[in-house]
């Protein structure tokens, strides 16, 4: 522990609002912890001796088959498109990431159209005259094949900036000792990749624990979908309170899963005397058959629920397009853009309180307000409302005693509760693009303004904020887009008289009107296909598009 006058000596008045910002930021977290202190609700005993054992299996089923089929395709694309000659390689480059701008409950909507009875599959059969075959995805294994075609481009993406760098020395050498390519690929590419592949695997694994819409539409019992159905059908938030410490512990388990398998080792590949990974040419076959690995990703996980939507949408235009649905677009829009711009300005103060203080054990501060990204939606969605709730009370109650009129909800049940719910969730993602931003820009130029009298904002106003404009706006673009697509914390906090694009099309298919959610699906991934390509030329950069000039040539 400091001694006094040490605190006393390096404590600033940043000191202060730093520990404000991470109270503020991490206030939901505690909230649940001291919550689980007052017991669980009634239906608990018979929860637990009933169908939470389902829960929990139902879960870990979905993360493991859903990581082992992500990683699969994603390694696998990442590979090909890194490493051979194929028809469209430059172009599988981008559309390999393009299921990411479609949420997994839409997808999930789009295959169970896809096969449902009258169906396009079904259409399809009975041409074939096979009109006995019919296929069930309404299920788990459905559900796990949904999710993987859905978030495999989070693996392929890491796998990709890694195998684009791999040194081609390695190659050669492992060439020469007589390995074959599958040899060298399994013994030599995969050990040095594994860390980039587990932290994308790390990210499919959250948003497979967040889930929410296609779990309930597919019909499969989740932690996720029991703490709705706890908190909605039994009324009983603190049954859901408990639930959330389960998944929070699953989730937790595969944070340390992968700090473990990563340890203390390094994985540096130097580039001096080196050359780049060559990219090899292929027989007319086995071009072919490369050709296929990246295809039906994409086919499977962008093409086709695309096709479905649009079909959708031609039948549904006339009576889908109206002056109500402009209202939930322009308020999507709206709330979106809001939450995104307001968490990167709290993403730029954990990257700058914690810098501009002086106390070491306040430096590291920045990771535990990073964490929110980690914790599925649902369960920060109770986290903010077991706090703003009792806010909400006391401000009542204030309002009460000074004016005698009661002011009702300040915080919850409005937009100031859902935008701060997003700040949490998503201040992570703004976090990396906006910290790599500001890393690059080195300490030389800020320190020399300190050293000529200006103090810190002026130095920020004036020096780093010039500097960061790229790195700004790709962090509104990304946070921008994933609370577009976000389902289970909006479901949970969004006021009564708001709408968005999301609910909405999770509202149309729990009313079984599946056709009609093609409107608001389509406009959501719309409105995330572009920030997607920018983040495809952000990931790759100049020095990528060079490499695979040289390659094709």
């Amino acid at each position: 522990m400091l001694p006094f006058k040490t605190l006393r000596r390096d404590t600033n008045s940043w000191s202060l609002f730093t520990l404000l910002f991470v109270g503020f930021v991490t206030l939901p977290l505690f909230a649940l912890f001291i919550t689980t202190f007052s017991g669980p609700g009634e239906s608990w005993g018979h929860l637990v001796k009933t169908i939470l054992f389902r829960y929990t299996i139902n879960s870990l089923a979905l993360v493991l088959g859903t990581s082992f089929f992500a990683t699969v395709l994603g390694v696998s694309s990442a590979w090909v498109v890194s490493r051979y000659q194929i028809p469209g390689k430059r172009v599988f480059e981008w559309l390999l990431i393009l299921p990411l701008t479609i949420p997994s409950y839409i997808t999930a909507y789009a295959y169970a159209g896809v096969f449902d009875y009258g169906g396009t599959f079904s259409k399809i059969m009975d041409g074939f005259g096979l009109t006995s075959l019919k296929v069930d995805i309404l299920n788990l294994p459905g559900l796990i094949f949904i999710l993987s075609i859905s978030l495999y481009p989070y693996v392929y993406v890491a796998s990709r900036a890694i195998f684009l760098y791999q040194s081609g020395r390695l190659i050669e050498a492992s060439k020469a000792l007589g390995a074959s390519e599958m040899q060298t690929f399994l013994r030599v590419v995969a050990p040095l990749a594994r860390p980039a592949i587990f932290g994308g695997l790390l990210l499919v694994v959250m948003e497979v624990l967040n889930d929410y819409g296609a779990a309930k539409y597919f019909g499969v019992n989740t932690l996720t979908t029991g703490i709705f159905r706890s908190w909605f059908s039994l009324e009983e938030p603190n049954t859901a309170v408990f639930l959330s410490c389960i998944l929070l512990v699953v989730v937790l388990f595969f944070v340390l899963l992968e700090r473990w398998q990563r340890g203390n080792r390094a994985y540096v590949i130097s580039t001096k005397a080196d050359i780049e990974l060559p990219c090899r040419p292929l027989k007319k076959k086995q071009r072919w058959f490369a050709f296929l690995i990246p295809f039906f990703p994409v086919l499977l996980g962008f093409v086709v629920p695309v096709a479905q939507l649009m079909q959708w949408l031609f039948l549904t235009f006339e009576k889908t397009v109206s002056s109500f649905y402009w209202t939930i677009a322009i308020q999507s829009v709206f709330i979106a853009l809001l939450a995104a711009l307001l968490t990167v300005l709290f993403v730029l103060l954990a990257i700058y309180l914690p810098k501009w203080n002086r106390l070491k054990w306040l430096k590291g501060s920045t990771q535990l307000a990073t964490m929110g990204y980690a914790i599925p939606g649902a369960v920060l969605a109770i986290g903010v409302m077991i706090p703003t709730l009792k806010l909400d009370h006391w401000l009542i109650q204030l309002a009460q005693d000074l004016t005698g009129k009661s002011t009702g909800l300040l915080i919850n049940g409005t937009i100031v509760g859902l935008v701060y719910a997003y700040i949490v969730r998503f201040l992570a993602v703004g976090f990396r693009p906006l910290q790599a931003s500001q890393l690059k820009m080195g300490k030389a130029l800020s320190d020399c303004s300190n050293v000529l009298g200006k103090g810190h904002l002026k130095t920020f106003w004036n020096i780093d904020l010039p500097l960061l404009k790229t790195g700004i706006l790709s962090a509104v673009i990304l946070v921008f887009v994933d609370i577009m697509k976000e389902l289970p914390l909006t479901l949970i906090l969004k006021p009564y008289h708001i709408n968005t694009l999301a609910v909405k099309a999770y509202e149309y298919a729990s009313d079984e009107l599946i056709m009609e959610s093609a409107l608001p699906a389509l406009t959501i991934i719309i409105t995330g296909l572009v920030p997607i390509i920018f983040l495809n030329k952000l990931l790759l950069g100049n020095t990528t598009r060079k490499i695979n000039k040289k390659q094709l040539n």
